[in-house]
């Protein structure tokens, strides 16, 4: 039965004018968040007044190598952001360095072109270790090595789990000078793999220092540390300072310099934050609402479970919107495939898990619906992250149940604001309810068929 043609033109049907909609739902700031906004703005007019003098100009002030200036000149990238002007003052001259930023800061860049610069003259195999906790970070991670070493004939391994071995010992084997991996498989490699050892390594980065030293790495990254060599340059960068990261910096670095761009953990100044308070029953209805309005906009649905990413892409893929999922019960090569059609716009919407929050750098993401409320607000503010980067304007919205409320309130505490509540026209929501309803059902039915023949299919294998 072809729901999706009967659901399709009634979810369109809804589409009302924008600007009498946003007259409709102006977002709703009580008295306190006018002065907390108001407070914020003046905050960073009076920061701004204080650097503005001393800011540097361009990255011409830095007397990078040729070919890594031409490099930036290609990217675009002409202005240093905070935590690449404070930085490489200290990492170009070869002080380990502890950098503390928001997400979305272009904290990858401030660690990249240092360890280029020291690697133009030395140009020695194994040079760099570069640790991500998630692969796809990893995979990010060595496009920025990629883009800003094209002009210097770098050569760059992503060791990561979820891939062939084989492949990449021969990789490995190559010689190549910096190393981005996750911890597990690295170690698999460091154990393995013959001919290959770190002991020549001059820099060791880890990125998104606080996760790495997490219970789930900890172990592995204590045994990566002591086969590392004792003289090193050292950057640890995070998001935020963790007593993990503080014990890390006093056995590890030396005489590092501390850069901490935000004092406190924190979302963006650029970034408008949101809620829509959801009755039972209406969670589908209200994302699908939500969806209408940004029609042909860049938006990433953030769910709890790898089932609700499934479920809700294969919901808004049967009423006609562009979705992809991104969780970790895909293969590796389906999880490239989702981010680089997102990132490309082949498809505008991409349904993840907290798989995606971190460290991912897709430039353009308009909006960030929260599904589900993580029950960590560092994951919501990492969440929220991945819109808003880079000095560029960003909206979230989150869907907040009756069970929802505890997470909320812990999550404005940390983010220092009360989020506002948005009131969609309840005839609206309404207009749309069947046609999602019988869409979800549909969903579900197609996720069981999908699980049953896989039951099938494995028992006569």
């Amino acid at each position: 039965m072809p729901s999706s043609k009967v659901t399709k033109p009634s979810i369109r049907a809804s589409k009302v004018d924008i600007d009498a909609l946003k007259k409709k739902l102006g977002t709703k700031e009580n008295k306190e968040n006018s002065e907390i906004n108001d407070k914020k703005i003046n905050d960073k007019k009076t920061n701004e007044k204080k650097t503005n003098d001393t800011k540097a100009k361009s990255f011409k002030e830095f007397n990078l190598k040729e070919d890594i200036e031409e490099a930036l000149n290609s990217l675009k990238f002409s202005m240093p952001t905070p935590i690449q002007e404070q930085s490489l003052p200290y990492s170009l001259k070869g002080r380990d360095i502890i950098g503390i930023a928001q997400t979305g800061s272009g904290k990858t860049a401030a660690y990249v072109i240092p360890i280029l610069q020291a690697l133009w003259d030395a140009q020695t195999p194994y040079f760099a270790l570069v640790l991500a906790p998630t692969r796809e970070l990893a995979y990010q991670i060595r496009e920025t090595f990629d883009a800003l070493g094209a002009n210097m004939g770098l050569r760059c391994a992503t060791i990561v789990g979820g891939m062939d071995m084989m492949d990449q010992a021969k990789e490995l084997m190559r010689k190549p000078h910096v190393i981005v991996a996750t911890p597990g498989r690295l170690m698999d490699h460091l154990e393995n793999t013959k001919g290959f050892s770190l002991r020549a390594m001059k820099y060791f980065v880890m990125d998104e220092a606080d996760r790495l030293l997490e219970m789930e790495f900890g172990p592995v990254v204590d045994k990566i540390l002591q086969v590392l060599p004792r003289e090193r340059k050292t950057y640890l960068f995070s998001a935020t300072l963790t007593s993990q990261v503080d014990k890390l910096q006093r056995a590890s670095l030396i005489n590092p310099a501390k850069i901490e761009v935000n004092g406190k953990y924190s979302t963006v100044d650029t970034l408008i934050q949101s809620m829509m308070v959801v009755p039972d029953g209406y969670k589908n209805t209200f994302l699908m609402y939500i969806l209408n309005e940004y029609m042909g906009k860049s938006v990433i649905i953030f769910t709890r479970t790898c089932a609700h990413a499934q479920h809700v892409a294969l919901m808004t893929r049967i009423l006609g919107f562009p979705a992809i999922p991104l969780h970790g019960q895909l293969s590796q090569a389906q999880r490239l495939g989702a981010l680089n059609k997102f990132r490309s716009g082949d498809k505008s919407i991409l349904v993840a898990t907290d798989v995606a929050a971190r460290g991912l750098d897709i430039p353009c993401v308009d909006l960030i619906l929260n599904y589900d409320i993580p029950t960590d607000s560092k994951a919501y503010i990492h969440r929220v992250g991945r819109t808003a980067r880079a000095g560029r304007t960003g909206k979230s919205v989150s869907l907040v149940t009756q069970y929802d409320l505890e997470m909320i309130l812990r999550i404005e505490k940390v983010i220092g604001m009360k989020l506002p509540k948005e009131t969609p026209e309840k005839n609206d929501i309404l207009a749309l309810h069947n046609s999602v309803d019988r869409a979800a059902a549909e969903a579900i039915n197609k996720v069981k068929q999908f699980h049953a023949h896989r039951r099938i299919h494995t028992h006569h294998t």
